[in-house]
């Protein structure tokens, strides 16, 4: 079986708009290649090899520096500085039981609660409770009963569960500095934070912890064709980037904190982008700063990346003074995806209206930026043994969701550039190169990122070694005519 040498043409815009992709051939540049540059309406286009496009983007961004986040946004932060006990933990001696705090041996006389207590004396106290002066122990609230003495006043004496010399001095008692003293570092910075590491700084006594950068996203959905809810009518298409856009970036590393959906204007298109979200004083005190929303380090925009009357990106973006770092990429789907930097430092980048389209230039130029902005490192490419033959597509890069199969990796079906259905069934996606794949050779690949890890390969010695058989034997004959790999594409029809 032999993989088709390309999907159908990719769509810019969306599904019912004209294709574009097919009227830019994909160029690759050279290594010294600079990134496109915009002047008026003209665009000096370049368009990057799969490879050069992922360095591009992760090298066009330098890391969003720490700074403190509250406690309640910390989950997942990775942290920026060490979180060392700001007193002792606990800072009091307390009581590790509901009972009496009591001073020497019983029986004891009733002292009020928070005073000194004197020898045989006892007061109440509740687990937690802070410890009285003289308090040399807590009796249990079931080892002691309430009794009178010859004189008739009551007492607390020895009863129940007790047991013989209890409490013994210090039992039942909290220390001061029992967790951790003043200064001690509690957590090590570079800790990817988890709930108990939160719970940990609270009961250190912070309210925020430092934590490293992570890109701010915000969300630019366009088209006026596009539909959010029920049965799209004919001419219409429903909408697939609201309901999972912002769980991708999340996946990927960014925080998604808002989304705007415009139509196919012009002026649409310039306001929003122009709109960078409210200012955000930096000496404001730290909760009104994390109340206030954030302005985003990164603008993703779906559709309008192409050459027709509808696509207005690079025009939007030359008007606002910004550049283009990657004006497309030889590679299918997703070749007309977009990204440039505006003046103020925010980044835009521009994916195809076609879902499959989009999501493949998103893992490509999308994840590396991600990736550099939150002191990351450029997401990994492995390498699985292809299940078919994939003829050559010279110069272009194909992407292709896939299925393993007895540890071999095939094409997945219903993979076109405005389909989903191949990548919601995919373990990772290949990334073919331009001259093709032979059957049983080795084919880069990414893992998703909602996806498990692409598997290694094992080595060839790590094999269990077959029973030797007599030669000539039928046995040994039949594996003989097995040898070499095997095509497994035609089982996922």
């Amino acid at each position: 079986m032999t993989a088709p040498a390309g999907h159908p043409a990719d769509e810019t815009a969306h599904p019912d708009k004209t294709s574009t992709e097919e009227a830019a051939p994909a160029t690759p540049s050279g290594d010294d290649a600079a990134p496109a540059t915009l002047s008026g309406d003209d665009a000096v286009h370049v368009a990057h090899t799969w490879d050069e496009a992922r360095q591009a983007a992760f090298d066009c961004a330098a890391p969003i520096p720490a700074a403190p986040v509250p406690l309640r946004e910390a989950l997942g932060r990775t942290l920026a500085e060490d979180i060392t006990a700001l007193q002792d933990m606990p800072h009091y001696a307390s009581s590790a039981m509901d009972g009496w705090a009591v001073n020497g041996s019983g029986p004891w006389i009733i002292a009020e609660p928070g005073q000194r207590l004197a020898p045989h004396q006892a007061s109440v106290i509740v687990t937690g409770g802070l410890l009285p002066p003289g308090a040399k122990a807590v009796l249990r609230s079931e080892s002691g009963v309430m009794a009178t003495d010859d004189e008739g006043l009551p007492v607390l004496a020895l009863g129940g569960s007790a047991r013989p010399g209890e409490p013994r001095n210090g039992q039942h008692i909290r220390k001061a500095a029992e967790e951790a003293e003043a200064g001690e570092v509690l957590v090590k910075a570079g800790t990817v934070l988890n709930p108990a590491h939160v719970a940990l700084a609270a009961l250190a006594g912070y309210d925020a912890v430092q934590v490293l950068g992570k890109p701010v996203v915000k969300l630019l959905l366009t088209g006026s064709e596009v539909v959010e809810h029920g049965l799209p009518e004919p001419g219409k298409v429903r909408d697939t980037f609201g309901p999972q856009l912002a769980g991708v970036v999340e996946m990927m590393g960014g925080i998604s904190t808002s989304r705007v959906r415009i139509g196919d204007s012009y002026s649409e298109w310039l306001e929003a982008l122009e709109d960078e979200g409210p200012a955000v004083d930096p000496d404001a005190p730290l909760g009104e700063r994390a109340a206030a929303a954030l302005p985003p380090d990164v603008v993703i925009t779906t559709g309008g990346t192409g050459l027709s009357r509808t696509d207005h990106f690079r025009r939007a973006v030359s008007d606002l003074g910004g550049r283009l770092v990657i004006d497309s990429v030889a590679m299918r789907p997703g070749h007309p995806v977009v990204l440039a930097e505006l003046p103020d430092g925010r980044f835009v980048l521009g994916l195809p209206g076609n879902p499959l389209a989009a999501m493949m230039a998103l893992f490509t130029v999308g994840a590396p930026l991600l990736a550099a902005l939150g002191h990351g490192t450029l997401p990994p490419v492995e390498e699985v043994p292809c299940g078919t033959m994939i003829d050559p597509d010279p110069g272009r890069t194909r992407l292709m969701p896939f299925r393993l199969l007895y540890g071999m990796a095939s094409p997945a079906q219903h993979a076109g550039p405005g389909m989903m259905r191949g990548l919601a069934s995919a373990d990772g996606v290949m990334v073919v190169p331009p001259h093709g794949v032979q059957l049983g050779e080795g084919v880069p690949a990414f893992a998703l990122p909602w996806g498990p890890p692409i598997p290694k390969p094992k080595p060839a010695d790590s094999k269990p070694k077959a029973a030797q058989r007599k030669a000539g034997s039928r046995t040994a004959a039949k594996a003989d005519g097995k040898s070499g790999p095997v095509d497994w594409s035609a089982l996922l029809d």
